[in-house]
């Protein structure tokens, strides 16, 4: 008996099951394509998998559907992998935990992958099914759009005969999304001279932030930590500390919730250092007590060690190149009251081989925008001595004035709920740019049901929704007819 059993839609909730035993980070996708062909080839299903790993699977018609137009169903296969403190998980081996909680499914204590396992969950209950009407279905599962929508810029969608794409990767059900930003990653390596030096390590940690999606709640200005832990180590730099390491966030598409930094510091300056963190822990504290009111500092010390550390005034140099990056809403639309038009997120922060990366995502509705907010990090960047470079630029999906589609599912909708939906552009990235880019004629709508906290351990997704959007669904297929 699977933990989901006797949820409903039973099959949808089945292979959501399946496909969570199925460790599936981005860049990580290999055994869960593997799974969707096999999937496919099991039921005798026509499909494609390609070299990057994205799969399409098509489905005939049902009777009486013959010659209606076939409909692309699409979502992604990858997930974002984070995980709470002291959760003793491989997430790149282990399956996730599911749980149940009243109306919400989530994973004990890590991300639970409904953005964008419900997509797949939803396609795969659709490729099985014997007894729903529909037209041909066209479903294409893509990878790696967490990081970049890559598998998206590589499908190739000449074989797709459809024109309908309904993409199943927003998290409010009620809310159809017409349009979204484009965006790109900025990559930025840190390097400096490193020495062995003796004195007392500090493990300064912040914790407890919320995070989220750094689309979707980016305008809530929650604390990000690695700009917090930058704006820390400049503060401690007067003091000629030394940076051993930094490490912070699990994605540069989601606002990091955590970063630690070991800093090298002289055993006469310790407790100087440390109260100077209690004193930024604080003034923290009372600047996002309504937006982060778990946030706090942890300072772990060993006394007496050796350590490669950089020196101080690298250090410092790092500490303002944190400390200056932008960040967060950059600017907020004209056009249309309360989207954010660009933003930006340092959301990663490694350090390997005494190399510091900063990791970036970069959005905007506006390709101009996005392309000088790309310069300024670069040139930021430049200024502190640090190579960057440039991954997964992705362009925006511009609203159509006229879209049959959007027209149907609006009808079908105030047909099924007895109201209107919400039709909205919005700020965070979907794979609809780069998929009308590579066929113009695509007429696409997004949907989804309610999910909260994605890209966060505090995932969870609305079982009734998923079940009242499974359910509009199918009549949005009987009805294309």
């Amino acid at each position: 008996m699977g933990k989901l059993d006797g949820l409903q839609p039973q099959n949808v909730f089945h292979f959501f099951e399946e496909i969570s035993q199925i460790p599936r980070g981005t860049y990580h996708v290999d055994a869960i394509s593997d799974y969707a062909a096999d999937f496919a080839r099991q039921r005798g299903l026509e499909y494609i998998q390609d070299a990057a790993k994205n799969v399409i699977i098509k489905k005939p018609a049902t009777a009486g559907y013959e010659q209606c137009e076939p409909v692309i169903l699409q979502g992604h296969m990858d997930m974002v992998l984070a995980k709470d403190p002291g959760v003793d998980m491989d997430l790149l081996t282990d399956p996730l935990r599911l749980g149940v909680e009243g109306d919400y499914l989530y994973a004990e204590g890590t991300t639970l992958g409904g953005d964008d396992g419900i997509a797949v969950a939803y396609a795969l209950a659709l490729l099985d099914a014997k007894d729903i009407p529909h037209p041909a279905l066209e479903v294409i599962l893509t990878v790696n759009e967490e990081g970049g929508m890559d598998g998206a810029r590589d499908i190739d969608l000449s074989a797709l005969k459809g024109k309908k794409l309904i993409n199943i990767d927003s998290e409010e059900e009620g809310v159809f999304t017409v349009g979204c930003a484009g965006g790109g990653r900025v990559d930025v390596l840190y390097k400096a001279p490193y020495s062995i030096r003796k004195g007392n390590l500090l493990t300064v940690t912040i914790t407890g932030l919320l995070g989220g999606h750094s689309g979707e709640e980016i305008h809530k200005a929650r604390g990000n930590a690695n700009c917090l832990m930058g704006r820390v180590l400049n503060v401690l730099a007067g003091r000629g500390i030394y940076l051993k390491e930094m490490e912070g966030g699990n994605a540069d598409n989601a606002i990091p919730r955590e970063a630690t930094a070991v800093i090298l510091v002289s055993p006469e300056d310790t407790e100087a250092v440390v109260d100077q963190i209690h004193a930024l822990e604080k003034e923290i504290r009372q600047e996002l007590y309504v937006r982060d009111p778990e946030v706090e500092i942890l300072i772990t010390q060993k006394n007496d060690q050796d350590a490669e550390v950089m020196s101080a005034e690298d250090t410092a140099k790092f500490a303002q190149l944190i400390l200056v990056m932008p960040g967060g809403v950059q600017t907020m639309s004209s056009d249309v009251e309360g989207l954010v038009q660009t933003s930006l997120n340092m959301g990663l922060v490694r350090t390997e081989n005494k190399v510091v990366s900063l990791g970036f995502s970069v959005r905007s509705s506006v390709a101009s925008e996005k392309e000088a907010l790309i310069q300024k990090v670069r040139a930021v960047a430049s200024l502190a001595g640090c190579e960057s470079s440039l991954r997964g630029l992705y362009p925006g999906w511009a609203y159509k004035q006229e879209s049959p589609l959007r027209e149907e599912m609006i009808r079908v909708y105030k047909k099924v709920y007895n109201k209107e939906p919400e039709v909205v552009v919005i700020h965070a990235g979907l794979e609809c740019g780069l998929l009308m880019d590579k066929k113009p004629d695509l007429d696409a709508v997004s949907i989804g049901p309610d999910m909260k906290d994605i890209h966060t351990p505090n995932e969870k997704l609305s079982i009734s929704s998923s079940q009242r959007v499974w359910e509009y669904l199918l009549e949005v297929l009987k009805e294309m007819k």
